[in-house]
Parts: C-alpha cells; structure tokens; sequence
C-alpha cells in the first residue's frame, strides 16, 4: 500500500480536506512512517531532523483518537519553550474544528486565573511546558489522571535545558496505560534512558538524509576575531542581504548588546531571550513573522521550537556548545524543502569547539575569511560597514512581486529568493 497520501495513512477525509486548505496535499516522510505506527496506539520513538514535519505527525493521530464528548484532559504535549508551545497549538486548533475538539496552551507569562478558568471548560488536549503544568498540578487546576496519549518534543532539549526532574513528575501523574510519544532530532543518552524508564517497547522511528544536518543548508565558517566579529557580521549582511535572518548568541547579554549595535548601524534588528516579557516575545515573533522585522537576535533557550517560513540565513555569532545545539540552530533555516545558509563566525579561541562538531556531524565545513568580506588586514576593523541600502520596499521582492495577504507559507519567498532578498534599513 503506498503511503504517499494522508488518506492511506489511515486519515479521515475530513481532515485530508482541512490539510488541502492549507496548502499540505502530500506527507512528509516522518509523517509516513510514524502516523501509522501511533495510530495503532504503540509507543514510539521518532528521530527526525527539525523542519520535516514533526508536529502533524503526532497532531493527526491524537485528533484522529481523541474523543470530544468524554470530558477532561486526553492528551498531553510536552514543550520545552513557550514559543513552541504556541506554535503547536496553533496548528492543533487550526485542525481540532473537524472533529470539536478543545485546545489549550498552558505556559508561564500568561494569566493563572485566565487559564484555570479555560482548563474548566470543554479541554481535550494540552500544550504545555513544565514549569506551569507543574504549577497547575499543585493548584489542582488540572487532572492528568485521564490522559491516554503523551507527547514528550524535543525531548534532547528538553533535558539539556535540565528539566528531567520536572518531565518525570509529570509523568508520575498520568495512567502507566497512556501511549507515549517521543520526538527528538538528537538521541543522547539521557532521552535513551528516559525512554527506557518510561516507555513500553516503544517502536522505533527514524528518519535520517545523508548526513546529520539538513542537506538543504549550505554551511559556510569564516574565521575573524573577538575584536572584528561585529564587524564581520554586519559585513555579511550586506554581500548575503538575507530576506530573515536569525543570529545566535550564547548569552542574554551579548544578544543584548548585538542587537543595540546592529539599531545603531541602521539594521532592522530585535532580540529574543528569557528576560522579556511574554507580552514582548510574541509581539517580536510577530514582527519577525511579519517579515517586519529582518534580523532576531537569540540565544538558545529563547528560539528553541522558532518556526518561521522565510528564514534564508543563520548567524552563529557565538560558536554553539556541542553538536546538538549546532543542530538545532541551523535547522531554523532551510526548512520544508527550502534553501537556506548557516554562517558561523570561528574567532581563533573558537577552533577546537568547530572542531568538535565537526567531527559530531561527520562534515567539514566550507571556510572563509573575514578578509574576504572587507575586513581586517589593512582595513579598519572598527569601522562602520557599508550597512544596508532599502532594496524595495518591505512586501516587495527585489523583481517587483508584491507578497500578499499570505497564511503564513508566504508563497512567494522563492522568488525573493531567487534574486538577492532585500535588506531594510531603518528610518
């Protein structure tokens, strides 16, 4: 039987009606493979690059079992941030019409009184991360007691971020006679155990290209120093002019002072990290989203789960810790088929940390020099670079194409892409 379909995955029409609306005709393959498996109610653990679609994989079947006229919470799913906890309940709640069922987001920074007063209602699926959960559990707010599907995402960043204690208090709550689902991109050995500890034979699901990084990222590191690093990103801003760009910083405070240098030197920049106020992430997600905003500044707490379509450029402005984070900041990019190119900036003190995931990714990659961009070597490495020139004006690909109202796929980015993406400069 071929799998090339959602109906042949065991999908009822209504939902392969609702994905046709939005634009989704054909699976992915880690939604055909591991949909059939977790319809069938088996554990599972499924491995599988960031961007391939891993959220549908488990919506679709905890849609296609859940039952909306039992009252009370059916289904958990586990976020390790705020920002994808958002995400995934916005395509659950674009897909839960079909069958009535009730979707709900539970993370801090919003209102406690506001969310309890939700989780009375008519709430058959749950997305949450721990800290909050956890909260609720010890207010009573809310029953885990009659879950049967658990979703554990991005479960290696969730315990990197050191939050096993709290998954396995949650876990405790639930019935042992609960399916359980893992997602991860990476399998380090604390997932392993975990899933050892927690799972019944869970199926195995894995869905790897060539190499461990996406193949439809290109990536480049350019050697510069501590001294010219900011002027060598700028720098390459201006030759690669990406149409969204995500830069990665190791702390708050250098994405702090990062994102001040590049307002200073007329980029339409913001930042993102833990110390904003819910209010004030979303309204920067929905900036960048909007494609009004060009570059995010981040750390790697902050922009776990960051989905956005349009994102042609990563800046690894500090050199990632390990492989894994290396992993997962470049998967922002080049997502769902789409090009995209991961910088990395390698100071002299940084070549044993490129070394290291190098050799964690099995690649070498391409390098290049700051000089390359116009910088150092009898150039004045404080100077201001030649910054951004407004190519057209924002919604405006650089052959005259307007980008219209869009549902979020934005589909006309290949043909920014296919010039050179503008860069905006601010007024």
């Amino acid at each position: 039987m071929t799998t090339n379909t959602f109906a042949a995955l065991g999908i009822r029409k209504e939902f392969v009606d609702a994905l046709k609306s939005q634009g989704i005709a054909v699976p992915t393959p880690v939604q055909q493979q591991a949909v059939p498996v977790l319809l069938s109610g088996d554990d599972a653990i499924v491995q599988a690059q960031t961007g391939t679609g891993k959220t549908l994989a488990f919506l679709l079947p905890i849609l296609e079992i859940v039952e909306p006229r039992k009252p009370g919470v059916q289904a958990l799913i586990l976020t390790p941030t705020r920002e994808l906890a958002i995400q995934i309940t916005a395509e659950a709640k674009r897909l839960a019409p079909v069958v009535g069922a009730g979707v709900l987001a539970v993370y801090g920074g919003q209102d406690v009184d506001a969310q309890v007063r939700k989780l009375k209602g008519d709430t058959h699926i749950v997305v949450a991360t721990p800290g909050r959960l956890l909260d609720h559990l010890r207010r009573e707010t809310i029953s885990l007691s009659n879950v049967t599907m658990f979703v554990l995402d991005e479960a290696d960043q969730m315990l990197a971020m050191g939050f096993l204690t709290e998954v396995e208090d949650v876990i405790r709550q639930m019935s042992p006679r609960r399916q359980t689902m893992l997602f991860s991109a990476t399998m380090p050995g604390p997932v392993r155990r975990l899933a050892a500890n927690y799972m019944k034979q869970p199926k195995d699901v894995r869905i790897q290209g060539k190499q461990i990084t996406l193949e439809d990222i290109r990536q480049l590191a350019v050697d510069t120093t501590d001294r010219a690093r900011a002027t060598t990103l700028f720098r390459m801003i201006d030759t690669y002019r990406p149409y969204l760009a995500v830069v990665f910083c190791r702390t708050k405070i250098r994405a702090k002072k990062l994102t001040e240098a590049l307002l200073a030197n007329g980029y339409e920049a913001d930042e993102l990290h833990g110390d904003l106020t819910q209010a004030k992430r979303e309204a920067v997600m929905k900036r960048f989203r909007d494609a009004k905003l060009q570059i995010l500044v981040a750390t790697d707490v902050a922009a776990r789960g960051l989905d956005v379509e349009g994102v042609t450029h990563v800046f690894n402005y500090d050199v990632p810790l390990d492989t894994e984070s290396y992993i997962h900041r470049i998967g922002r990019t080049g997502r769902a088929g789409q090009q995209g190119m991961a910088v990395t900036l390698v100071a002299p003190k940084d070549r044993a940390a490129l070394q290291h995931i190098e050799r964690g990714i099995g690649k070498t990659l391409d390098r290049s020099n700051m000089s390359e961009f116009g910088v150092g070597h009898g150039n004045k490495e404080k100077e201001r670079p030649a910054g951004p020139e407004r190519r057209t004006k924002p919604g405006n690909d650089r052959r005259g194409g307007k980008f219209g109202k869009h549902d979020g796929r934005r589909r006309n980015e290949g043909n920014a892409r296919q010039g050179k993406p503008y860069v905006r400069k601010r007024k």
